[in-house]
């Protein structure tokens, strides 16, 4: 689909007409530090193998201090990078676990495979560990261009490891892929496919290839920042995916957007809205302005201390066509 709109992006605020309201807080999100064994070209996170930033022994504490005094946290959502990589991941896993949260590691795979991680797909069976696994294709060709030579293979066949173990067959061992699109390299811009029907696909080709089973599919839609941005503006793209995204945007979306019941923190321990609002340092802040940190939480005694989400041009992203987030299509 082409879009030939040339008019202005409409700055996202102006085109909700009303501020973002913050909800009731349930799900803690961590990114736990750059580290990872890849290098994706879609990361928006721009995570390697070079990177060494990650959690330090004094936010890690206070983040499990955090999740034991405030029992609204349902979901503790570890992210990185490769979480398994940063400092704290387990002891972050056992502190939820041990007050029954529901914790979710945002695993790449591939990770199984490195010298000193071969223990993980028995840790996560061991710790119920929700699995959310990025496979942006079911087809070989398409996965390694994105992701790297190789990749593909070692992710069939961790999540092969991740079957042998109960994962989508036990209800206590949920394993989700993610797609997401390659990335645009010219003005045939699309929006990720339908979340239903494409499930069906990646179950079929997966069952009949690889003898594979999954719990769910989620199709998220590739924001412009991070590798994504670098790239579309080296192509001369970044402005019309924008409006491109703004074209579709689907006001429908609002009410079911991850921001609203989650925060987003570092591993320095700042709080942000979204893990995307993270990644371009736009901080979530008190009424007064005053930038919100782990340290702040706990010393207000209360999760609940934003008002309004901050939103920037890239929530387009989040709210066109079926919606994006974390978990998939939002409608």
């Amino acid at each position: 689909m082409i879009t030939l709109n040339t008019n202005q992006l409409t700055p996202f605020h102006q085109k909700i007409k009303h501020p973002l309201n913050k909800q009731r807080i349930t799900v803690l999100q961590i990114n736990l530090g750059r580290r990872c064994n890849l290098a994706c070209n879609h990361c928006h996170v721009e995570a390697s193998p070079k990177r060494t930033e990650e959690l330090s022994p004094k936010i890690c504490q206070q983040l499990i201090e955090l999740i034991n005094r405030f029992p609204q946290i349902e979901t503790v959502d570890l992210t990185g990078g490769a979480p398994e990589m940063n400092y704290g991941f387990k002891p972050l896993v056992e502190a939820a676990r041990n007050i029954k949260k529901e914790v979710i590691v945002r695993s790449n795979l591939t990770i199984f495979f490195e010298t000193g991680f071969e223990d993980l797909p028995e840790y996560f069976a061991k710790n119920q560990l929700r699995v959310i696994a990025s496979l942006p294709c079911y087809l070989e060709d398409n996965v390694d261009k994105q992701r790297g030579k190789g990749v593909y293979d070692a992710s069939i066949r961790a999540i092969q490891k991740l079957n042998q173990l109960g994962y989508g067959n036990d209800p206590n061992l949920i394993l989700d892929l993610v797609y997401n699109p390659p990335i645009p390299s010219n003005e045939n811009f699309s929006l990720t496919p339908n979340q239903v029907s494409l499930e069906k696909d990646y179950q079929t080709f997966l069952k009949d290839n690889f003898d594979i089973k999954f719990d769910q599919l989620f199709t998220i839609t590739n924001l412009p920042i991070g590798r994504v941005k670098k790239y579309l503006k080296h192509k001369k793209l970044y402005d019309s995916y924008l409006q491109f995204l703004e074209s579709h945007y689907n006001p429908q979306t609002l009410d079911y957007v991850m921001c609203r019941n989650q925060i987003s923190v570092d591993y320095l321990g700042n709080i942000y809205d979204c893990d995307f609002n993270q990644m371009e340092n736009i901080t979530a802040t008190l009424p007064d302005g005053k930038p919100l940190t782990v340290e702040t939480l706990l010393k207000m005694g209360n999760l609940d201390v934003i008002n309004d989400i901050k939103t920037a041009d890239y929530c387009y992203g989040c709210t066109a066509g079926s919606g994006s987030s974390c978990g998939g299509s939002l409608i």
